[in-house]
Order: C-alpha cells, then sequence, then structure tokens
C-alpha cells in the first residue's frame, strides 16, 4: 500500500512539473502495473504538417490554368466546375466517414495512356481546394511520364522520387504550397532508373501511412495507367479510393473490365466517362460518374 502511496504522491509531482503524459494518469493512480496497460490507450506518433511558411510556394496562373481548359479558383457556374463538383461529393464523402484508414487517399487512373486522367486529377484536386473543411495534396505519381506539374506551369527541383529515394531530406521540403490556400502540391521529383518501381516499394508504403495520418486532408494521386505497369495495380491496392478514367466511344470494354480486374476487391472505385456529349439538358458537359464501391 505504501508503494502505491509513494507512486501517487511521485505521480503528483511529475504532472505539476508537466513531465506526466495523459494516457499514463489512469493506470498508474489505479495502481495497475505498467504491463497491465491497454495497447490501444499508447500514444500513437502523427508527424504534423510543416508550418505553411517553411514550404516553398508557387503561383498557378489563372490565364494559364483557362488555357489548358483546367477549373479556375472561384469558379461555380460553368458546366466543368458543377461536372467535378458531382463527381468530389462521392468521394468526399467516403474520406471523411472514417470506415477505413486509406480512404482519403484517392488514385485517378485509367485503363491506357491518352484517356484524360491527369486532366480529371488537376481538375478534381482544384474542385476540392474550394471546400471548406478540407484541403487537398495533389500529388504527381506517374513517375515515368509525368505531366500534372507541367500543366499547372510548376517547376520544381524535388518530388516524389527524391522522397521515396531519400535525397529529399524532408517531405516537406518537396511539398510546395500554392496560392490556393487548400491546394498543396507534390511534384514527381528527379527522374531516374526503376522509377515506376518505387510506387510498389516500401519506401511508398511508408509515405502513404504518413499521408494519410493527416486529418482534414484528402490526397490525389495522378497515377499511371492501370494497364501500362504492374506497379499502378499495386498502388492502387494500397489507397482507398480509385477513381477510373474511361474516354468515351474510344477505350474497348475489354480494357475496360482488365483494368478493373487489376483493382483488389473492397477498395471503392467510381468509374468516369470522360470525354463524351450529353444531351443538352444534361448536366455536367460530358462527365458522366458510377461510384461502383468496390472493384468486380
Amino acid at each position: 500500500m505504501r508503494t502505491i502511496e509513494e507512486a501517487a504522491n511521485r505521480l503528483d509531482a511529475l504532472r505539476r512539473s508537466g513531465a506526466v503524459m495523459p494516457w499514463l494518469v489512469g493506470d498508474v493512480a489505479a495502481g495497475r502495473p505498467a504491463e497491465s496497460r491497454q495497447p490501444h490507450m499508447r500514444p500513437v506518433t502523427i508527424e504534423p504538417e510543416p508550418p505553411e511558411d517553411a514550404r516553398p510556394s508557387v503561383t498557378l496562373d489563372p490565364e494559364r490554368l483557362k488555357q489548358a481548359g483546367l477549373l479556375l479558383p472561384g469558379e461555380t457556374r460553368t458546366a466543368l466546375a458543377q461536372s467535378f463538383r458531382r463527381l468530389k461529393r462521392p468521394l468526399l464523402k467516403n474520406a471523411q466517414s472514417g470506415e477505413a484508414d486509406r480512404l482519403s487517399l484517392i488514385m485517378v487512373t485509367s485503363a491506357v495512356p491518352g484517356e484524360g486522367k491527369t486532366f480529371c486529377a488537376i481538375n478534381l484536386a482544384l474542385s476540392i481546394a474550394a471546400e471548406i473543411d478540407t484541403s487537398v495534396l495533389l500529388v504527381d505519381a506517374d513517375v515515368v511520364r509525368p505531366d500534372a506539374m507541367r500543366r499547372l506551369g510548376v517547376e520544381a527541383t524535388h518530388g516524389l522520387l527524391d522522397v521515396l529515394a531519400g535525397d529529399a531530406p524532408e517531405l516537406a521540403d518537396a511539398v510546395l504550397r500554392s496560392n490556393l490556400p487548400k491546394l498543396s502540391l507534390l511534384p514527381a521529383g528527379t527522374p531516374r532508373d526503376m522509377a515506376a518501381e518505387w510506387l510498389a516499394s516500401t519506401a511508398m508504403q511508408r509515405l502513404l501511412e504518413r499521408l494519410a495520418a493527416v486529418p482534414h486532408r484528402v490526397v490525389i494521386f495522378d497515377a499511371p495507367p492501370l494497364l501500362g505497369t504492374t506497379e499502378a495495380a499495386v498502388l492502387a491496392s494500397r489507397v482507398g479510393q480509385v477513381m477510373l478514367v474511361v474516354e468515351a466511344s474510344r477505350t474497348p470494354a475489354e480494357l475496360v473490365a482488365q483494368a478493373f480486374a487489376a483493382i483488389e476487391q473492397g477498395t471503392h472505385v467510381m468509374a468516369v466517362l470522360n470525354k463524351g456529349r450529353l444531351p443538352a439538358r444534361g448536366y455536367g458537359y460530358g462527365y458522366g460518374a458510377t461510384d461502383g464501391g468496390g472493384a468486380s
């Protein structure tokens, strides 16, 4: 009994000094030994977001965005803006549901090149950047043929590959803060041999864990086509949601079926019909979406 009283007194002294972590109070004060503490009570280390002023900043030029056919900041009533507003709603609903750890990680891909996945990834990120309570990180993960930053007019010395290979000191050194308050960018990085293989690496797995741990943020990956490399399928298995872009009247149905087959069961999949034409009364100028809920 005296030992417990001494421990309680010691605990009080430590608490007054600010040295006691809150999750230890219940166990020690109740006299339970350290071995009996529940594992779920132990702290989880989550790397905090770096201060905004610690990141390099880039300015997205509205005129360049307009010439590239991309969304403009503050644009809400155009057909393009309305289309991506509809597309992001189920994705954000899933990300905010808390049902799984990786639902905030969204991969945008296609079956084959040229179907418009980069266009959709950028516009999806720009649309999410208009949200009140959610920020977005756009990652150029098409490391063999990166194009997202070029379309945005962004130049960078470091990026995803440098982080994975350990050539960038910290993730914050590669992430670029844009002039849109809710939008940050992670370029593809320095070209290197075995670039695609890095997407399936343990380093990529660790990075995804770090990115998924940041609250109130979604991460959009402009990824390689699913049927181009096996690494794209590995990445699809590690994120929580996949947007599969399909070019209307061009991509053969069998290729679309193969792309769906490359995505693991249980992953939330949204199929987006790109470059199509809807009737005049249609809403969205050629963009339609179906949320498959899971690969099949």
